[in-house]
């Protein structure tokens, strides 16, 4: 009955119209219409309060809380909030060719130093109760052609804690956990960079449910999975009735790193990361030219008497779809330089024969010639991806007319299908038709781990912590919640055949580990060299010249972390990870350099930019009976860290696997 109703109240929200108005004094615009109020300061361009049904959202507005805004890390000293020079305001109104009242509000400020630009867009639509979003950055500067990278980019609703009506964030369902209380956060002890262990508060609900520790990493999720995030009230702090605020991803191909990217989401602020480089993705050059609007998205906030954080999720993410508003974004497109419409857009359609192992297949277009990873190597790169069904056909709609790679990857297979030079032309469907054979180098003796790109499935990685209810995997939990020395006394030593990946084989293979929060000194006894054992038969030799040995990694963190800076003073920069087999010849080199460098366990993550490397030898090295392979970090490797941050390098595997031919 309760979903009956809930459902009935949305679907009035969504029919009821009535007059949209925007009002403009000297100080400010509001944009109203009958359920959502959103008034715009005019000395620095943000929202500066925000009501639903006459609930305030955002409270008070002290400093950098109680509004929404557009800040980046992107000028010569670093971080700056857009609006802080020489703001103006745009109002604008009208109808789009659905009939539909909009009005919205431009703010565009540029910082004089440079001439970097921005422009923030929100509008608000009749009958709606959210605000579409744009953002741009544009720089014009022959002088000086290149300026820096766009590291970070982000719009932030950050309601001010004072208001006491948020009481959860969520970015999944399984991601879910009630805010730390104030209490909680006022006896906070730090024990990394943006993590605190909660101890001193048991009883708060973050703790009982979810865990001590609490960091803004735990709520980072993928963007091929992710849709609508945000925050929650449950209605124990406002009558009853439920409150959300959501940023809905209804469109991602202005992104970039594509579906393997990751970000973070909410931890009392409800981000749109546009940029970031958190857990390894490249961020595109600032230089001459440089001129991109990201967009649209939508913050959307819902409420209805006793619904639960999941009606209101699934009403948020009724809206993650390009299509959805496409004739409304078209009309205004004339406000929004870059802005790629309807007219401009195709439509492509795969067909696709799979290996027989393949799972979870997705289809990607990106920057023509490179990984989709890599696509900020171009500025003006776009991005698409669906998952491929169970008959093998994708189909992905309003996609920019222009040339692209195509990449179809899936759980349980190693390697990508890999073709250039798809073309999408503009009001037409590109159809390609494609067979998958998994890569091969000979016949496979064995593999360790499953191939998906993510080190989740080894020893502290998807497994559920059942010591909390809502038992969240642990990975997502501060890593030094997991003492690797107890936990592996005397190292990894893995068995093919016999060893369980999820106990014997860790999510992360150290340098160094620690000092952590409960353990103050940093170990390195039995813990740079990991062995993995495995046994050959004369019929697996008999005719076999050369073996090949396949690493995938999830992640790699080597001294330059997440920053793909190089630095001549850091040792290891390019860190190597060695392998030797049986004892016999060199070590066969797998260099990951400081361009593929992530910073992925230590923040709460098990799949950053992937890394490979197919490593040959004799089989001359192997023997009948028992052999073994050793996988090398250099003993005690560190870097220099600014940020409270382990100083370790380390890797995280995805799959290994030995073929013989």
């Amino acid at each position: 009955m309760f979903k009956k109703v809930l459902l009935n109240a949305f679907c009035a929200f969504a029919v009821v119209r009535a007059t949209l108005t925007v009002t403009e004094t000297t100080s400010r615009v509001t944009l109203k219409n009958d359920r959502l109020t959103a008034i715009v300061g005019k000395p620095n361009g943000a929202i500066v309060d925000l009501a639903l049904d006459g609930r305030d959202l955002l409270g008070a507005q002290s400093g950098s809380t109680g509004i929404l805004y557009l800040d980046c890390y992107c000028i010569p000293s670093g971080a700056y909030t857009i609006g802080s020079t020489a703001p103006s305001i745009q109002v604008v109104s009208g109808t789009d060719t659905t009939g539909t009242a909009y009005a919205g509000v431009i703010l565009s400020d540029t910082y004089t130093p440079t001439g970097q630009f921005f422009q923030q867009f929100w509008f608000l639509r009749d009958g709606e109760t959210g605000l579409h979003a744009f953002s741009r950055v544009a720089y014009y500067n022959e002088t000086t052609p290149f300026l820096r990278n766009l590291q970070e980019l982000r719009t932030l609703f950050r309601p001010n804690a004072n208001l006491g009506l948020w009481t959860h964030l969520t970015s999944t369902k399984e991601q879910t956990a009630p805010l730390p209380s104030k209490d909680g956060v006022a006896k906070q002890i730090t024990v990394q960079d943006a993590t605190w262990s909660l101890e001193n508060t048991p009883n708060d609900g973050y703790f009982k449910e979810f865990s001590e520790y609490f960091t803004k990493y735990t709520f980072a999720t993928d963007w091929r999975q992710l849709n609508a995030h945000g925050m929650f009230a449950d209605g124990s702090t406002s009558n009853g009735t439920s409150f959300g605020a959501w940023l809905v991803m209804n469109n991602k191909d202005t992104y970039f790193g594509g579906p393997l990217h990751s970000d973070l989401t909410v931890d009392g602020i409800v981000y749109n990361y546009l940029v970031s480089n958190h857990h390894g993705e490249g961020t595109p050059n600032i230089t001459h030219g440089f001129d991109r609007t990201f967009g649209p998205h939508y913050y959307h906030f819902n409420a209805a008497p006793g619904a639960s954080i999941e009606d209101l999720r699934a009403d948020a993410e009724k809206y993650a779809d390009p299509s959805w508003n496409a004739p409304f974004y078209d009309t205004i497109a004339p406000l929004v330089k870059n802005y790629v419409t309807t007219r401009e857009r195709g439509i492509f359609e795969g067909t696709f024969k799979l290996p027989a192992s393949a799972t979870r297949p997705l289809a990607v277009l990106s920057k023509n010639g490179i990984p989709f990873q890599d696509n900020a190597e171009d500025p003006k790169a776009y991005q698409y991806w669906g998952d491929i069904d169970a008959r093998g056909s994708v189909q992905i709609p309003r996609v920019k007319a222009g040339t692209y790679r195509l990449t179809v990857y899936a759980d349980g297979v190693f390697g990508d299908y890999i073709k250039d030079d798809i073309v999408i032309a503009s009001g037409a469907t590109t159809k390609t038709s494609v067979s998958w054979k998994e890569e091969s180098a000979g016949t496979e003796i064995w593999r360790l781990g499953t191939p998906d790109k993510s080190s989740g499935e080894f020893r502290h990685g998807n497994a559920r912590d059942t010591t909390r209810p809502r038992a969240p995997r642990e990975y997502l939990i501060y890593w030094g919640a997991y003492d690797f020395p107890s936990d592996f006394p005397n190292g990894v030593n893995f068995t093919i055949g016999t060893s369980d990946v999820a106990k014997d084989f860790n999510t992360v293979h150290w340098t160094v580990f620690g000092p952590t929060y409960q353990r103050g000194n940093a170990y390195t006894q039995n813990m740079n060299n990991w062995t993995i054992n495995f046994d050959l038969t004369a019929a697996n030799l008999k005719s076999a010249k050369t073996a090949t040995l396949t690493i995938q990694l999830a992640g790699a963190k080597t001294a330059m972390g997440n920053t793909d800076v190089y630095n001549s003073n850091e040792t290891y920069s390019n860190l190597p990870l060695t392998t030797f087999v049986n004892g016999k010849g060199p070590g066969l080199q797998f260099v990951v350099p400081y361009y593929q460098s992530s910073s992925c366990i230590v923040r709460s993550a098990v799949s950053c930019y992937q890394v490979a490397k197919k490593l040959t030898f004799p089989t001359t090295w192997l023997r009948v009976g028992r052999n073994s392979l050793v996988l090398s970090l250099p003993t005690g490797a560190t870097d220099t860290e600014t940020a409270v941050l382990p100083a370790s390098v380390y890797v995280q595997y995805d799959a290994l696997r030995l073929e013989l031919l």
